[in-house]
């Protein structure tokens, strides 16, 4: 059986790691080298890194800065943020980007998804969506969540998957930053119409909401940030518990 992967999402606003509150509020956290760092001597199975402003600020990737970055890991890192060509995805593959996260240009041109797995292959292609609740639909939001599109998340999660997407890391805005759970139904209704994994983000508090999104919404996955950043666990005492709540985790050291 596969392992459950738990995973650090380091936030960067083009000078320092962020924490948001339902993509809005920005709290400065320090040095992504020095996350890195830490993260890397924690066994956590992967490290995703996403510059919020690269988009918005109609520049690429800080490459310099993500070189650092992954200088310090030695572990699977995923890059998201101001991708918009197949040099930029080039280029990030190039100096040890195991993976991209590609959002805004998936919603502008879809197809850019299937060019991009075609060239570098689905393996590395992870899109990332980001949801919010409207009533009883779930809409897929752009520009940092302040833009509602035509998607729903389901019918836009299988777009994805048909065109190449390797993986899809969804994001919850609602619960984005809350430590109060993750939107379980969400990522259920993902995972039950894809056949790809699924990340599940936005929401994670305490150990229990990280083993519910995986028993409950059966996600491949869990994404968090707060709770290493404010509660003290490390991956292994995560991990420790979801294994003794029978999931499949890696787990190394005592």
């Amino acid at each position: 059986m596969l392992k459950v992967r738990v995973i650090p999402c380091m936030l960067f606003n083009g000078f320092s790691l962020v924490k948001t509150i339902q993509f809005g509020t920005m709290r400065n956290l320090g040095s992504p080298i020095q996350a890195a760092h830490v993260y890397n001597s924690r066994n956590v199975d992967e490290l995703v890194f996403i510059d919020l402003k690269a988009t918005e600020e109609h520049r690429e990737p800080l490459y310099d800065v993500i070189h650092e970055v992954i200088g310090e890991c030695f572990m699977p890192l995923a890059i998201g943020g101001g991708i918009h060509s197949l040099d930029v995805i080039q280029r990030l593959l190039s100096i040890g980007a195991d993976k991209v996260i590609i959002n805004s240009e998936a919603l502008t041109h879809p197809e850019f998804i299937e060019r991009a797995a075609r060239k570098f292959g689905s393996q590395c292609i992870v899109v990332s969506i980001d949801v919010k609740r409207n009533g009883r639909r779930f809409m897929v939001m752009d520009k940092r969540g302040a833009t509602t599109t035509r998607h729903e998340a389901v019918p836009w999660a299988q777009e994805m998957h048909k065109r190449g997407a390797g993986e899809l890391f969804v994001t919850s805005v609602d619960q984005d930053g809350s430590m109060a759970g993750y939107d379980i139904d969400l990522i259920n209704a993902v995972v039950s119409e894809v056949s790809i994994p699924v990340i599940a983000s936005g929401g994670a508090g305490k150990v229990q909401d990280i083993i519910d999104v995986i028993k409950k919404g059966h996600a491949d996955a869990a994404a968090l940030a707060s709770m290493f950043h404010y509660s003290g666990h490390t991956a292994n005492s995560i991990k420790q518990r979801m294994a003794a709540a029978g999931i499949p985790v890696r787990i190394v050291g005592p």
